[in-house]
């Protein structure tokens, strides 16, 4: 078993704290992001940022689909971090000035791959299929944020 990996960053012409308050509204912002991999939205505790629980489906290919329970937390400026309650899958969404108006957002996640020559297949393919998902909300982010109204 081995640790897999996905990272996948964006510079969006957005102020930093405009991108960081979109990412963190699980309630209002966040479900405009996600792509159609993402199913069964729930917010189930808070709703902005630190100490918020929220749910979902997240299918990564037509076979796999990860019924995955996120607790939310921010353990420093402009990071969110989210722990899913039912798998070693952590992702880190880190926002950071990128000049004039424009943001830095990346994206990290991480979890304990299988073992074996299924976790060969996980550690090479997972991490590209994750990262188009994830440039998928990026995107999303950008057009929501982008043109100086607040996401809020």
């Amino acid at each position: 078993m081995g640790q897999v990996e996905a990272t996948t960053e964006r510079i969006i012409a957005a102020s930093a704290e405009d991108v960081f308050d979109a990412l963190a509204d699980y309630s209002g912002v966040r479900p405009k992001l996600l792509p159609e991999h993402f199913s069964e939205y729930e917010v189930r505790e808070g709703g902005d940022g630190e100490g918020t629980l929220v749910h979902w489906k997240l299918q990564a290919t037509s076979k796999r689909v990860r019924d995955c329970l996120l607790e939310v937390s921010e353990p420093s400026t402009g990071q969110l971090v989210e722990k899913d309650r039912n798998s070693s899958m952590v992702t880190t969404w880190t926002v950071t000035p990128a000049g004039e108006g424009r943001a830095k957002a990346v994206v990290h996640t991480v979890w304990n791959g299988a073992g074996g020559i299924g976790g060969f297949f996980e550690r090479t393919f997972a991490p590209k299929g994750l990262c188009r998902i994830y440039d998928a909300v990026l995107a999303r982010l950008a057009a929501e944020t982008e043109g100086g109204q607040s996401a809020g």
